[in-house]
């Protein structure tokens, strides 16, 4: 190596030192102090001036002191607005460089370093960020005529109406409801002078007379007379004799006048000291010709019989009656009902009672 070679390779190595430094520090200073801009450079050093592109510091005036305040306060108007803040460290020894005070070093070899200027710091900081004041709240917005404060609704209630509360007495019940009273009952006539003109009946069995006999006493609902055929043959042969059970409840078997002597609709309906009714009970079987419509009322049953066995009692009992056989064949229906002294259907307390009565059929062949 030539004797004037090694400044010249030192002066480059510490250039290239000093652009990795600049290099390193500009990435750090970005990555940790955002919005801050840091210069720190050494005045004079041509390395650092080649190092920048497009930058040129002017040099102190002629007789002025390099590190003075002046010098350094002086604005440099060839800058460059904006540059990038970057930060040069000083440079470290080399040890390739020479040392002055060695006394190894030949005197024609020793370098004179000129004494680098203090360096200039041209930081500019960012002001700091102002904090926005809170938010205030804005208000509801609103639709219509201004509202009162919050009000409750009233609940809803279910059922009658209510007292208004404005009245003077709530307690006061409501006058009650106004129905329209029934128009009074048509009362007919009661008596046979007032009837059709009829000629009175006279205990016979004869039609279109008019029966003046009053229809007597009618016992409790309890004591009213019952009745009800509880076994009879479902199909018998023709003339084939069989038999019909019968049970009857609070009817006293004790009061029969034979019709045929004068004694039809003549007695008025009587109780006993019990309150039951005093009567009998009658049996029959007659032909049906259509099971479809009610029958011909006319004629004469088959068979008939009239039981007054002065029996009975508030208790039911069970009397068999014997029939001798049906003239021919076809579907019968015999039937059993009590009677009043008169023969009549003993009454009831109610209308929906049933009176005492009871049928079934029976198939001759």
């Amino acid at each position: 190596m030539a004797p004037g070679s090694l400044p010249r390779h030192s002066a480059r190595l510490r250039v290239a030192l000093a652009v990795l430094a600049v290099f390193a520090t500009a990435v750090a200073g970005c990555a940790k102090q955002p919005g801050e801009q840091v210069v720190n450079e050494a005045a004079g050093d041509p390395g650092v001036a080649a190092s920048e592109e497009g930058y040129d510091e002017s040099a102190p005036a002629d007789g002025a002191d390099a590190t003075s305040p002046a010098a350094r306060s002086t604005p440099d108007r060839t800058k460059k607005p904006n540059r990038p803040a970057t930060t040069r460290p000083a440079p470290a020894d080399d040890p390739t460089t020479p040392d002055d005070d060695d006394p190894s070093t030949p005197a024609g070899e020793r370098t004179t370093q000129a004494e680098q200027p203090p360096a200039v710091n041209r930081a500019t900081t960012r002001p700091p960020a102002t904090t926005r004041p809170p938010a205030t709240r804005r208000p509801a917005v609103t639709t219509g005529p201004p509202q009162p404060g919050r009000t409750t609704r009233p609940p809803v209630t279910t059922g009658p109406p209510q007292p208004d509360p404005g009245d003077d007495d709530p307690t006061t019940p409501p006058p009650p409801a106004t129905t329209t009273a029934p128009p009074p009952l048509d009362f007919g006539p009661d008596e046979c002078a007032e009837g059709n003109g009829l000629p009175l009946h006279d205990g016979f069995q004869n039609g279109g007379r008019c029966v003046d006999t009053e229809m007597g006493e009618v016992a409790d609902a309890a004591n009213n007379p019952s009745l009800l055929i509880t076994e009879a043959p479902e199909q018998v042969g023709v003339n084939q004799p069989f038999t019909i059970r019968v049970s009857t409840r609070n009817l006293i078997r004790d009061r029969f006048l034979p019709a045929g002597q004068g004694g039809y609709y003549v007695d008025m309906s009587i109780l006993n000291a019990q309150g039951l009714v005093r009567g009998h009970f009658h049996t029959a079987c007659r032909i049906l010709t259509s099971t479809e419509v009610a029958p011909e009322p006319a004629p004469a049953p088959a068979f008939f019989v009239a039981t007054e066995d002065r029996q009975g009692s508030s208790e039911p009992d069970v009397i068999e009656i014997r029939v001798p056989g049906l003239p021919q064949a076809g579907t019968f229906q015999c039937s059993a009902w009590a009677g009043d002294a008169s023969h009549r259907i003993p009454m009831m307390q109610r209308a929906n009672q049933i009176p005492a009565l009871d049928s079934v059929r029976v198939e001759v062949d």
